[in-house]
Formats: C-alpha cells, structure tokens, sequence
C-alpha cells in the first residue's frame, strides 16, 4: 500500500485485513437506501465480500462507517464500490472517500478514475456529477470496461438507468 496524501483529520485511511468481513453490512446497510427509489438489489451482489485485499479499500472511520472499494480498468483506476452506512451518512465521508481515490489513483499514475452508476438516483449519478464526474459515451468505454458494464447486467444490477463516469486527475 502507498501512502495516501491525505490528512489524517479526514478519516480516511486504508482498510486493514480484520475489517473487511466486516465491511458487507456497511454496504448492504447502505443499499437498502436504495428502496426509497424502488429499487432493491439481487441476492449475492454485495461486492465488498470479493476482495480479501486491503491495498483495495478505503475506509473512512474507526470503527469503519464507509468504504471505498477500486481496482484498475483499462489502465485507470475504478471506483467498483463506494458505501457508507446510512446512520452515517450526509456528513461528508462520502465525498472524502471519493477525494482520498482521486489523490491515490493520481499518486500511482492513473489518468483518471472510472465508476459505473446510477443515472438518476441523486446520490449516485447527479452527486458524482458535483464532484468532477462525467458521462461517458459507451464509444469511449475500453475492452474492461465493456466487459464491466455487462458483468453487471448479467448479475441484474441494472435496475434502472446506468451510466459510466469518469474523473480526469
């Protein structure tokens, strides 16, 4: 793991081994948000329970009350997974882990960093779109990426409209 150039009274730090079982509820906590929108998630879809990598996660607090999850597509970084637990949500850690991605993905040299989204949920879509994130035409999307978006309509995520996002750093 690299250091993160971020400041320590942000809360956000890398996640250790021992916390990540532990990370499920936070996400599966955070998408139950989603039911006000209609929108209920398929069994097996929680994404944090794919990794046993803590160089890949993010968290912000101790103990953890939300995680960024990436790994690298078409040579950017990905944000594959950003969670926070409702009770702690809307106080900014969120935003400081989206920003922590950012500062790391461009201290390892990635030009950008990628997510896939919500269009219209407005924490998903529209709130990444506050933050420096645009659409991006499927004709600008990589091979992994392609691969990504189909992965996760096989899986039946795509429960209402998705798009591809990307931050240039």
């Amino acid at each position: 793991m690299t250091s993160i150039p971020f400041p320590a009274s942000a809360g956000v730090r890398w996640a250790t081994a021992d916390e990540l079982p532990g990370l499920a509820a936070v996400e599966i906590a955070a998408d139950g948000v989603f039911a006000q929108v209609d929108i209920t998630f398929p069994a097996g879809t929680t994404m944090v329970e794919e990794t046993d990598d803590p160089s890949r996660v993010l968290v912000a607090g101790d103990p953890p009350v939300g995680f960024a999850m990436f790994g690298w597509v078409d040579g950017n970084v990905h944000l594959d997974q950003l969670a926070v637990h409702p009770d702690h949500g809307r106080r900014g850690a969120g935003g400081r882990l989206v920003e922590a991605v950012c500062v790391h993905a461009a201290s390892v040299g990635s030009a950008a960093v990628t997510l896939t989204t919500f269009r219209d949920v407005p924490w998903n879509g529209p709130w990444y779109g506050r933050r420096g994130f645009t659409v991006l035409d499927p004709a600008e999307w990589g091979p992994e990426l392609a691969a990504l978006v189909a992965h996760e309509r096989e899986l039946g995520i795509e429960l209402a409209p998705r798009v591809v996002m990307r931050r240039a750093l």
